[in-house]
């Protein structure tokens, strides 16, 4: 991961925000990209709002960032989830009334709500807006979320005509609509807090951060041996690849169990010194192979880099720029 680039997409975001604040979506462990080292690269940049999606992803955020600039964007479900938000100031983000009657039974306090604008997916139902549990909240921040800010449709000036009227009926701090995407949509969107996730770790979630996103992972695996290949000779399982000269083949550590998917068989591409690699035959759950035939001096040992552009790498793959990031697996170096 590169830190600096990190810290510099998320000022870029947070100037492009306007008025508003620049918070950072670090759930499913920061996108994969380290939950524990991203905040901390985060919080010394100057963000000072965290979300997570479950309970579980808190603590590792916890031990680098104040309680009270985490929330839990799933909402207590029991007893349990209201004890450990109670113990150590994690903020619940409330989605419904039966969570809303949880917090405030348990005694309420800060707290956070989703009301839903049209994604349909978590958050209070506008008509849930006029039920008397909410004269009983503190909320900090209403959010909603957009369904289709990467695109340029009508439903997002639906949902912005909805939350204006949130705006209007929830006595809440401060107000939150904006992902990544939703910040290129202009100041009528930003509210108070916006919420990249995507544009913070080298996604390009419009054509708008073409240039001002910069990449921000950069996977490597291990050649951990080198082959020697004739013509003729089948590489890999089902002999997807067959050798029509002589070749040098080098094996990496690296499969599907760590996210390099099977979809990136005879399409990926690997770089060392500049140069590149590309993937022959199928991918294995633990192993790649690529051709070092025009790398001679590359040996056992050498660390090689995917091409991880995540356009680019999302357009190869099949893969959307999300899951290209989520996949990566834990026996990669953080």
């Amino acid at each position: 991961m590169d830190a600096g680039a990190l810290a510099a997409n998320w000022q870029t975001l947070d100037a492009l925000s306007g008025a508003a604040s620049a918070g950072a979506a670090v759930k499913a462990n920061a996108y994969g990209l380290g939950a524990g080292r991203v905040a901390q690269t985060l919080t010394q940049a100057g963000c000072r709002d965290f979300f997570v999606a479950h309970w579980s992803e808190a603590p590792e955020v916890l031990a680098h960032v104040p309680a009270a600039q985490i929330a839990v964007l799933h909402g207590p479900l029991n007893a349990a989830d209201v004890a450990f938000a109670k113990a150590t100031g994690v903020i619940p983000v409330l989605n419904s009334v039966a969570q809303a009657r949880l917090w405030s039974k348990a005694g309420g306090g800060r707290c956070h709500v989703m009301v839903d604008t049209g994604l349909n997916r978590l958050g209070f139902a506008m008509d849930d807006l006029g039920d008397a549990v909410f004269a009983t909240l503190d909320i900090d921040i209403c959010l909603s979320h957009l369904a289709s800010a990467d695109e340029d449709v009508g439903q997002n000036a639906s949902q912005l005509a909805r939350f204006d009227g949130i705006r209007r009926s929830v006595r809440a701090r401060r107000f939150s609509l904006c992902n990544s995407a939703g910040i290129a949509l202009g100041s009528a969107y930003h509210a108070d807090l916006t919420r990249p996730g995507l544009a913070l770790y080298g996604g390009i979630a419009r054509p708008e951060f073409a240039g001002k996103i910069a990449q921000v992972a950069f996977p490597e695996a291990a050649v951990i041996q080198v082959r020697s290949l004739q013509a003729g000779d089948k590489v890999g399982y089902n002999a997807t690849f067959t050798a029509q000269q002589p070749m040098r083949a080098g094996i990496l550590s690296v499969g599907y169990a760590d996210g390099f998917l099977r979809c990136w068989s005879g399409k990926g591409r690997f770089v060392w010194q500049g140069r590149a690699l590309p993937v022959l035959g199928r991918i294995s759950m633990d192993l790649t192979i690529v051709d070092l035939t025009g790398v001679p001096e590359c040996r056992e040992g050498d660390w090689l880099g995917v091409v991880y552009d995540l356009p680019l790498a999302a357009k190869t793959s099949g893969l959307s720029q999300y899951e290209l990031l989520t996949l990566m697996g834990h026996r990669f170096s953080r």
